[in-house]
């Protein structure tokens, strides 16, 4: 890649929005992990656009990259499951990747064959949670159950929604920094886009 590119790819990605595999060396598994990982946490952030370097495999045996090709393996499986809205090859070594809207991760139909996201630990009950974020989970909850036609939920139906916004979104979480301040941020974004159609 020219310098001149690399510069543009900085400017326009920065390093909060790039991941670089090629400079980290993980096995194949651990990239898929990490990818997958990282992509759910930059959509839970709200980021547009990303952009994941895996290298080509230049250095590699007979020059295939192990890496690159289980992110290439990942991708449409995170696009079917509302992380990713599209995925580009923007050099032979690296990928751009465009986020699908926060609230897609509450209509995605559960497959068999993939994976669903590793749960995050439940609270024993939601009234662990700050009040602010129950009344956000709460009012998100409605506006999803209203989407669906159920305008008038039960106590119960509403729980359990507010369980699965709960559980979708707080396991995308960065491991670091405030959860509760960013789970309600996460749930605000999701509200936004609900009330924007």
């Amino acid at each position: 890649m020219r310098a001149v590119d690399r510069a543009f790819d900085e400017v326009r990605f920065g390093p909060t929005r790039t991941l670089n595999l090629r400079a980290l060396q993980p096995t194949a598994l651990q990239a898929a992990d990490l990818t997958e990982r990282w992509l759910r946490e930059q959509q839970v952030l709200g980021v547009d656009e990303v952009l994941v370097i895996t290298g080509r495999g230049n250095n590699s045996v007979d020059g295939y990259s192990p890496v690159r090709e289980a992110v290439v393996r990942l991708l449409p499986s995170l696009r079917r499951r509302n992380v990713i809205a599209s995925y580009g090859e923007h050099t032979p070594g690296s990928f751009v990747v465009c986020f699908a809207p926060l609230k897609a991760l509450f209509e995605v139909p559960r497959r068999r064959r993939e994976p669903s996201a590793k749960p995050a630990p439940r609270p024993a009950s939601l009234s662990a949670l700050d009040e602010e974020t129950l009344r956000q989970l709460r009012d998100l909850a409605v506006m999803s159950l209203a989407v669906l036609g159920l305008n008038s939920p039960t106590r119960a139906q509403l729980e359990d929604e507010m369980l699965r916004q709960y559980s979708a979104l707080s396991a995308a979480l960065p491991e670091s920094g405030d959860k509760e301040a960013l789970l309600q941020q996460a749930l605000l974004r999701a509200a936004e886009e609900y009330e924007a159609g």
